[in-house]
């Protein structure tokens, strides 16, 4: 009896905290709402106008020191910085005002049902009226410090890469004889995805804010996904009630990267020296966001539309291969034709560097990271080096040093072995779980691979300068799963040793740390 009736608490337990945290949100964010978006706001716009001019500066610099363009294309874009200045002026502005608007006045409601998540429940009504009110102030002062780092900091060090990097200035110039070709695409990019991105967004949506609605109810009633803690059941409350705020954003969203993705489509033209296959692109991306929509809200596969190819063919056997021994000028020559005195000069299919190497995207390197932590991770689930129990930890994990066994030791165990698995094949870059290689010819030319990809060649050299024996390689093993939990790397008899040698049992911790 006593059983039933604990039952029968739970419900009215979690209404009442769903209710309390739903009253005490809305307090706090209209008392401190409306303090934090004003420091988020004046602050973002004070550092907005009061680097406008440094900004304006740094720009026209870097426009006239890099080699990239010729003189009649610097002399057009530099009459028409006053309308990109106002652009992001306005732009920039604006965003400030809602980023500033939605973080003061929803943090503060969010860290109330986040409160019901500590496990003491004694401190959960502490937490409830305490959290997010200090704490969003000073959020608030985060974002404005932050903003400012990455508008006085990171803006003139990117242009100062740009003016400085010798890469920049070995590839061919774009002329003012380029515009137009890139302009009439952009414009059709515009034309074309804008309206098309809002209608499949518009005529999805509803399936979207029903099928959300669907998916957190049956999770509610069968407590899975975000209702499988009781403390959980607030937040997920509160997703259901704001869920089609949600839609309505996704909505904004599309329709604001749609123009970005039509501008695009004048970078295409320029990288591919080709106006069809930018036509191709403000085609294909129509297709794409189709089939994105569609995988995301578990709808038939694929697309009815048409979706072109506009960047690569399949390379002909005739085609050189890429090898190591021969440099990449001698194979494939000059990319860019010379500039012809036609409206779009050179603009025709021909082969490009990008062509003849098949680069290798970002979601096949994530895939592999994802195959190989599956793969070591049941080898050591099978060998009861790692537990279920870790499995359970690294699920209900709400600080970061939860979990670390799962959550941070297994991707460097696998990743160790991706290294070794590398140098053993003897490569000069990384040799992924379906054996193909990733080097600095196919790599993705992203931001992301920037910062991450010649470290990781760094480390790789590292690990096969130090030529491991069988027993070190088995310490770096525990090093790696379980870092400071020496208890557990104990336990795990693996038939590793400690070096004698304290350099070089320093230099395999050292491995191990980064």
């Amino acid at each position: 009896m006593a059983y039933s009736f604990n039952d029968c608490l739970k419900p009215l337990w979690v209404l009442l905290a769903f209710c309390t945290a739903l009253i005490l949100g809305a307090i706090k964010s209209a008392i401190f709402g409306p303090i934090a978006a004003l420091i988020l706001i004046l602050g973002n716009v004070g550092v907005i106008l009061a680097l406008f001019p440094a900004h304006v500066w740094w720009t026209v610099y870097t426009l006239f020191k890099i080699n990239r363009l010729d003189a009649p294309l610097k002399v057009a874009i530099l009459l028409g910085l006053p309308a990109l200045f106002s652009l992001w002026l306005s732009l920039s502005i604006s965003v400030s005002c809602l980023v500033g608007l939605g973080y003061g006045f929803f943090t503060p409601w969010v860290s109330s049902f986040e409160a019901f998540r500590i496990e003491d429940n004694s401190k959960k009504l502490y937490h409830c009226l305490v959290d997010g009110t200090w704490g969003t102030i000073k959020g608030s002062c985060t974002v404005v410090r932050d903003f400012a780092d990455l508008c006085y900091y990171s803006y003139p060090s990117y242009l100062k890469e740009h003016r400085e990097n010798p890469a920049c200035n070995e590839k061919p110039p774009l002329r003012f004889i380029h515009i137009p070709a890139c302009i009439i695409v952009g414009l059709i990019g515009l034309i074309v995805e804008i309206p098309l991105y809002t209608i499949i967004a518009l005529v999805k949506s509803p399936y979207m804010l029903f099928k959300g609605w669907q998916r957190l109810l049956h999770d509610l009633i069968s407590r899975e996904g975000p209702f499988l803690e009781t403390a959980c059941i607030p937040i997920a409350g509160l997703t259901i009630l704001m869920w089609p705020l949600i839609v309505a954003g996704s909505i904004l969203l599309a329709i604001f990267t749609s123009f970005f993705i039509g501008i695009y489509g004048s970078i295409v033209v320029y990288q591919e020296r080709s106006f069809r296959r930018g036509l191709a692109y403000v085609i294909a991306m129509v297709a794409e966001f189709d089939e994105y929509t569609n995988d995301w809200l578990y709808l038939r596969e694929g697309s009815i539309l048409p979706k072109p190819r506009y960047r690569k063919r399949k390379p002909s056997s005739s085609e050189p291969s890429v090898g190591r021994n021969q440099s990449t000028h001698e194979r494939f020559g000059s990319v860019f034709p010379a500039a012809s005195g036609a409206l779009v000069p050179s603009l025709t299919a021909s082969r490009s560097v990008r062509e003849a190497i098949k680069e290798v995207k970002m979601v096949q390197i994530w895939g592999s990271v994802m195959k190989s932590c599956e793969v070591r991770g049941k080898d050591l689930l099978d060998k009861s080096v790692i537990t279920p129990a870790d499995l359970s930890d690294w699920l209900k994990a709400k600080h970061a040093n939860d979990g670390a066994i799962v959550e941070v030791g297994l991707p460097c165990f696998a990743f160790f072995y991706t290294l070794l698995d590398s140098i053993k094949a003897g490569t000069n870059g990384l040799v992924l779980v379906d054996g193909t290689e990733v080097n600095h010819l196919n790599r993705p030319q992203d931001r992301l691979m920037d910062w991450f990809f010649q470290p990781v060649m760094v480390l790789k050299e590292q690990v096969r300068v130090l030529q491991l024996e069988e027993g070190e390689m088995r310490y770096l093993e525990k090093e790696l799963l379980f870092g400071d939990n020496k208890d557990r790397a104990k336990s795990w008899e693996n038939a590793s040793f400690v070096p004698q040698d304290t350099l070089r049992a320093a230099q395999i911790e050292g491995i191990s740390r980064r």
